[in-house]
């Protein structure tokens, strides 16, 4: 058989990425597309970044026709609506624009399509309801196409509600009782790759594989605690005194990270997230496991298989101070600033007085640094900007330790210090920037 070329479609995503490296190794031909790809993932003269959810049919047509591709594995997806992300665009407009260039492309093409599992009455999300869009479509097409479903993915690597989950492990802190008790069934990447290349390797005529609908995960069945439970045994923390967060708090964290959804930011604690752990994951694999004869890893050998790295301890225990370090730092600056334009703008500008700055100076000087420092910290709260952002930060910290050592020396012996916390917090900036990157 020739070698088979699949065109995967969203490529820098957690499962995305590991299934375009894992096809690659396989011996297929692996063409990587995602909007944006970080550096480190440009491995591949085959990785390519193009702006795909603005392609119309007739684009998408000339894409499948350039690369000769034989199969396409649709693996994007948006959580939630917000800035920049649209639930209806991506899940429905998008598969049936896909799906419209693939019948008229002139080749014959199989179709992979990431879902979720569960079924439409358990809908409650324009996450879940579009997804389920997707798949009516896909099954009206007549286009050979396989509809996976798979559960909670575990990974190597991790982001968004695998972090979480990580985190959570990493802490001696419990989700409520209700969300720890919900059906969570797992599934290995490695098992998902493993389906993805079994349905390559198929005839395109195969009729058994031509319209197939599966649920991907373990057939044991699990609750979330016991999928934190086996993180916490690889983390070492199983026997750590636990504290169990009330319901209240793990809703409002949901709503402070909608609101920072509309800064740029993609938190995994969001409304949409906390519903969809709620609902829980479950399925019936047989159908899976029949088809194709693999036997799903269990939970205890995806995760249980290695002590957690030096790596993975780090990731997990700053996965949720990054959030913290990145709101203080916000208030920090805004708050500074604020203080000394509205609060006590005789004091700072007594200060520039006392110091023998030229009258005509201080109040210059006084308004315009204050408006800087604010402005420091509305660049720090938007994502787009927030390495600008530190980047001034720092810049500006440095400029007031050296102004301030040649102009008032005295001020580095003041009795709170002031002078002498502005390092720390340039080391707390010059951390947040390396902590920047999400995937």
């Amino acid at each position: 058989m020739n070698q088979q070329t699949i065109l995967v479609l969203g490529a820098s995503g957690l499962i995305g990425r590991f299934l375009t490296d894992d096809l690659r190794v396989r011996g297929f031909r692996a063409v990587g597309l995602a909007r944006r790809l970080s550096s480190a993932q440009k491995m591949s003269a085959l990785d390519i970044e193009l702006p795909i959810l603005s392609l119309d049919a007739a684009a998408l047509t000339s894409l499948l026709r350039e690369h000769a591709v034989d199969v396409v594995l649709n693996c994007l997806g948006v959580l939630q609506d917000g800035p920049g992300s649209d639930t209806h665009a991506v899940h429905r407009d998008f598969v049936a624009r896909l799906l419209r260039a693939v019948g008229e492309c002139g080749r014959a093409i199989r179709l992979v399509h990431i879902s979720i599992p569960g079924t439409a009455a358990e809908d409650r999300t324009a996450f879940a309801t579009t997804k389920r869009e997707a798949e009516r479509l896909i099954a009206a097409s007549g286009i050979p196409h396989a509809i996976l479903r798979p559960g909670f993915v575990i990974a190597p690597s991790a982001y968004g509600g695998s972090a979480m989950l990580r985190a959570l492990a990493a802490f001696p802190l419990d989700l409520p009782a209700a969300e720890m008790a919900t059906p969570f069934q797992p599934v290995a990447v490695e098992d998902l790759a493993a389906t993805i290349a079994f349905l390559a390797g198929r005839d395109i005529n195969d009729a058994s594989v031509s319209a197939v609908s599966w649920d991907l995960m373990q057939a044991e069945p699990v609750a979330m605690a016991g999928v934190i439970k086996a993180f916490r045994r690889a983390f070492g923390t199983e026997g750590w005194p636990r504290i169990a967060m009330p319901s209240f708090l793990l809703d409002l964290g949901a709503k402070l990270g909608d609101a920072a959804s509309y800064l740029g930011w993609m938190p995994p604690m969001r409304s949409t997230a906390i519903a969809e752990l709620r609902r829980g994951v479950t399925g019936d694999p047989s159908a899976w496991i029949a088809a194709t004869g693999i036997v799903p890893k269990t939970l205890a050998e995806t995760v249980g298989r290695h002590p957690a790295t030096i790596q993975d301890k780090w990731f997990a225990r700053l996965f949720l101070v990054k959030a913290l370090i990145f709101a203080s730092l916000v208030a920090f600056w805004i708050l500074s600033g604020f203080i000394a334009l509205f609060v006590s703008y005789g004091a700072a500008a007594g200060i520039l007085t006392s110091h023998g700055f030229p009258a005509a100076l201080v109040d210059p000087i006084t308004v315009g640094t204050s408006l800087m420092d604010m402005s420091i910290g509305v660049l720090i709260a938007f994502r787009r900007t927030a390495a600008i952002g530190l980047v001034a930060g720092v810049t500006a910290s440095l400029g007031y330790m050296v102004g301030a050592a040649i102009l008032t020396p005295d001020l580095w012996i003041e009795p709170l210090g002031a002078l002498v916390k502005t390092g720390p917090a340039i080391v707390l900036m010059l951390v947040a920037l390396l902590m920047l990157d999400s995937r």
